[in-house]
């Protein structure tokens, strides 16, 4: 919840930046966007690499079936965002997707989709991502209760690797810690494929 908040600060603090008109003479944000989108990948990468307990998992056969629950909080992801485009009939399929791609990841989606498409969505990207995260730390307990032990995964979508983990683990019990790790991990390798894939449809 502390990492979140601290998000929204900051995003807070660029607006208020943004709007005050105290930026340099030809500052361009972005011109940066880019090298911060590498810097991005590579602590993804490397945060994925170094994590054994995913690899081990991995090589275990018995745990095949957790391939399951990353493709259905996609196909469940993607369907829902869907649905918002048409309720919300002034955003394009297109974009709802995009968002929807995210799957929690606020910082790594808001940043492609700013690249790729233009920065409007990319805030859209942001606070939607934003508030999934959100709601997986406020809803856990009760989302267990209501809708069984892989509903805070699913919800977390790829959050469930690190910021969500711990909450995960408390309420929909620890031998779940690794179903969240491995979806949480597969989720994050799709993020950027699926929205490059999505916006270049």
């Amino acid at each position: 919840m502390k990492s979140s908040l601290i998000i929204l600060a900051v995003f807070g603090a660029g607006i208020g930046v943004g709007l005050s008109g105290q930026l340099p003479a030809g500052f361009r944000p972005a011109d940066y966007t880019e090298y911060v989108l590498y810097a991005l990948l590579l602590c993804v990468g490397i945060s994925i690499g170094g994590d054994r307990h995913v690899w081990s998992a991995l090589r275990d056969r018995r745990n095949l079936r957790w391939g399951l629950v990353p493709l259905l909080v996609t196909i469940g992801t993607l369907a829902g965002a869907a649905l918002v485009s048409r309720l919300l009939s002034d955003m394009p399929l297109r974009d709802a997707l995009a968002v929807g791609a995210g799957f929690g990841y606020y910082s790594l989606s808001s940043v492609l989709i700013t690249q790729a498409h233009s920065e409007a969505l990319g805030v859209v990207a942001l606070l939607s991502n934003l508030m999934r995260e959100i709601s997986t730390l406020l809803l856990a307990p009760l989302l267990v209760r209501c809708c069984g032990r892989l509903a805070p995964i699913a919800c977390g979508g790829a959050t469930a690797m690190d910021s969500t983990l711990p909450v995960i683990a408390r309420f929909a019990g620890k031998e779940y810690a690794v179903v969240a790790l491995f979806s949480g991990v597969t989720l994050t390798l799709a993020v950027p494929v699926l929205i490059f894939a999505i916006l270049s449809a």
